[in-house]
């Protein structure tokens, strides 16, 4: 079976995952000197937020040199030792490519204002006299206008001018870039906004105007979004993919609603796997979670496809924080709801051990396997997302779940680093380090390095497929075959169990007298039966 049909995959936001250089930013260093923690977490791959060459307008997703590293993170022979190390740590590298908008630094785009109206390098972006009526996904405009009255797309910043992916010399130059990276020995790519990439012909008006806060929920039939060109692009980049062997993949970030429509970038020709943002957006309910799951294994049977599960990323609120809202479900970033962090931390063990049971692959965002919940007190000096610019600060922006990991001690930086931290840390984070969970059996670290040394080592798990069993009311129950059962009490009561040994549990079982344990409120536990469960 092909790994990455039920990896484990940890997300690195590599400015602040670990320090190596002193300079308070995460770098390749950081991250080398850490991989035995990685290995040791039981994931199987490692998914690297851009690192390339960038003026960091947008966290390094405004890219001006795809085939070199950022001086803030190291050099391109410090990316190529890197991927060899991993791969000795048994580790797999996924690098995050950005194909749907350049920096405005970089030489085409700069080539493309010198020249002028009318120019072939004006070609490679969406150049107009006018602007339309298309808003940016982070607040305000999507159009900026240069000094010569022309108008330039940034769905996103206006420091990310969008390419033109009708023109062949864009889709010419990625093709390069992902050999470029594969001759390096990365085993795949995460695609940004992969649905994004292509417009309608004619950048025609939207129908309906769009909010000041961009939703994470998007109406269909977009004129800027999953336009069927878009597949020939994909296309195109598996043959390349294929000529490095069957071992490499392909990731999409894709904000599809539509079941059928995005089944159809996980074809066998296109992308092998994408992110799942439904089952990241579900509210804390049984019912809403089985019928994200359900749908979720109904879609991807379509095309063969395995699915994946994720809880957090570097663009949403931290789900500690979203599970202790009276509102679990996601749909845009809040700032003034109040969480209860004890019932989210509660409530995010269980998920955590939901989503490693569950057919498919996994994704970790990291900071996740230490119960981190999001940061909202940051001085809007230190912020810089341009959301927050964008938006006026309506929207705080994704800085509250970038703040730097805490490894150890008692006081911020948390060795991070020797010189501090982009973003400082919460003093209480001296509860949640790494070194501090590591000497707790109960911590949510051990939980997360307990499951998923269980996920690898347990036949039943990983990709295949589950059956739901018979459950109350606000539980969910299913069986992976041979022999191992899931259940999830998302109820305010404790509920029985089906007969079996506990392997795990995010919460300790509760015995009424009976003995029959009953599993508590807003818990997960993994059980081996004896026999089939039937349902």
């Amino acid at each position: 079976m092909t790994w990455w049909r039920d990896a484990a995959i940890y997300q690195v936001y590599l400015r602040s995952f670990a320090d190596g250089s002193g300079d308070g930013i995460g770098d390749i260093a950081g991250l080398e000197s850490r991989l035995g923690y990685l290995r040791d977490l039981g994931v199987d791959a490692l998914w690297i937020n851009p690192w390339y060459a960038s003026p960091m307008a947008d966290g390094g997703y405004d890219v001006a040199d795809y085939r070199q590293i950022d001086p803030a993170f190291g050099t391109l022979q410090d990316a190529e030792r890197l991927i060899g190390a991993a791969h000795q740590f048994g580790l797999k590298i996924i690098v995050d490519l950005v194909p749907n908008h350049t920096s405005d630094r970089h030489a085409w785009f700069r080539e493309a204002v010198e020249a002028g109206p009318g120019s072939p390098a004006r070609d490679r972006y969406h150049f107009r006299d006018e602007p339309n009526n298309w808003q940016s996904r982070f607040g305000g405009p999507a159009w900026s206008q240069v000094d010569d009255g022309q108008w330039y797309l940034h769905l996103f910043d206006s420091s990310q001018p969008d390419l033109n992916w009708d023109h062949p010399e864009v889709r010419a130059e990625f093709l390069s870039i992902l050999r470029f990276w594969l001759d390096r020995g990365v085993d795949g790519f995460r695609i940004d906004v992969a649905a994004r990439l292509v417009k309608q012909a004619g950048l025609p008006d939207k129908h309906e105007a769009e909010e000041a806060v961009p939703s994470f929920i998007d109406p269909p039939d977009q004129p800027d979004k999953d336009r069927p060109e878009v597949h020939e692009i994909y296309r195109d980049w598996r043959l390349v993919l294929g000529e490095y062997g069957s071992d490499r993949v392909f990731v999409g970030e894709i904000w599809v609603s539509d079941p059928e429509r995005f089944a159809l970038y996980l074809r066998p020709d296109e992308l092998h796997t994408a992110f799942n943002f439904e089952f990241l957006k579900c509210a804390w309910e049984a019912g809403a979670f089985r019928a994200v799951i359900d749908r979720t294994l109904a879609t991807h049977a379509r095309v063969a496809a395995p699915p994946t599960w994720v809880l957090s990323n570097h663009d949403v609120t931290r789900h500690v924080t979203r599970y202790g809202r009276t509102e679990t479900a996601f749909a845009k970033r809040v700032h003034d709801v109040p969480s209860d962090l004890a019932l989210g931390t509660r409530r995010a063990r269980a998920a955590a051990l939901l989503s490693m049971a569950l057919p498919g692959g996994v994704y970790v965002y990291q900071g996740d396997e230490l119960g981190l919940p999001e940061v909202f007190d940051l001085p809007a000096a230190l912020r810089e997302d341009p959301v927050f610019y964008r938006t006026e600060g309506l929207d705080l922006g994704r800085d509250g779940c970038r703040v730097p990991l805490p490894w150890g001690g008692e006081c911020p930086p948390f060795e991070f680093g020797k010189g501090g931290a982009w973003l400082r840390q919460p003093e209480e984070w001296r509860d949640l380090t790494a070194a501090r969970q590591l000497g707790d059996a109960d911590s949510m670290l051990s939980l997360y390095r307990l499951a998923l040394r269980i996920r690898k080592s347990e036949p039943a798990l990983g990709d295949g497929r589950m059956r739901w069993l018979e459950s109350e009311a606000g539980v969910l129950a299913f069986a992976r075959d041979p022999g191992f059962v899931c259940v999830v009490n998302l109820t305010d009561r404790a509920v029985g169990l089906p007969e079996g040994t506990a392997l795990l549990a995010s919460a300790e079982l509760e015995d009424p007298g009976t003995g029959e344990a009953r599993l508590p409120p807003d818990a997960a536990v993994w059980l081996r039966t004896a026999s089939e469960v039937t349902a």
